[in-house]
């Protein structure tokens, strides 16, 4: 009799361990997820171009035909200006959208990883007629696109 006991024992244990870890793994699956990012807040926060470039370590840029803008030439909503930054410099490890006369320069950082392909689409706002400068870091140096974007008030064209 004594070793039914031990059985049943042994049987209810197992059994409470398991449901314990199909609780557990549930509970992790429905959590919510949240994403954990370094990010520079000096660099977010520069008002003019110096400061946002000396934030992010940048010492100097060269202006290079490898590194593209994607973008209308007129925004009819400085409020949602869709851009595209393409780097065709091998080893690109992050890119860069900043607006020249926004009061953040630094719109969008992105950090790119050796497997993936350096080309970020984003939607930035811009409350004015400005240059957009894409910035791109390769092999440790960094590179710069840039392009006018007219902004348009109400959608007018002017």
């Amino acid at each position: 009799m004594m070793s039914t006991n031990r059985k049943d024992h042994n049987r209810r244990s197992i059994l409470k361990f398991g449901s314990s870890l199909g609780v557990l793994a549930l509970g992790a699956f429905l959590l919510p997820r949240r994403a954990w990012a370094e990010w520079n807040k000096a660099a977010f926060d520069g008002k003019n171009m110096s400061d946002a470039y000396k934030a992010m370590g940048v010492d100097g840029a060269t202006e290079s035909a490898e590194v593209q803008i994607l973008a209308s030439d007129i925004a009819e909503n400085g409020a949602v200006v869709p851009i595209q930054a393409v780097s065709k410099l091998p080893n690109t490890t992050q890119i860069s959208i900043m607006v020249e006369k926004n009061p953040n320069m630094l719109a969008a950082l992105f950090q790119i990883g050796p497997d993936m392909v350096p080309d970020v689409t984003t939607r930035i706002k811009m409350g004015q007629t400005s240059n957009v400068i894409a910035l791109v870091q390769a092999d440790g140096k960094f590179y710069t696109a840039s392009k006018e974007i007219k902004v348009t008030l109400g959608g007018c064209g002017g």
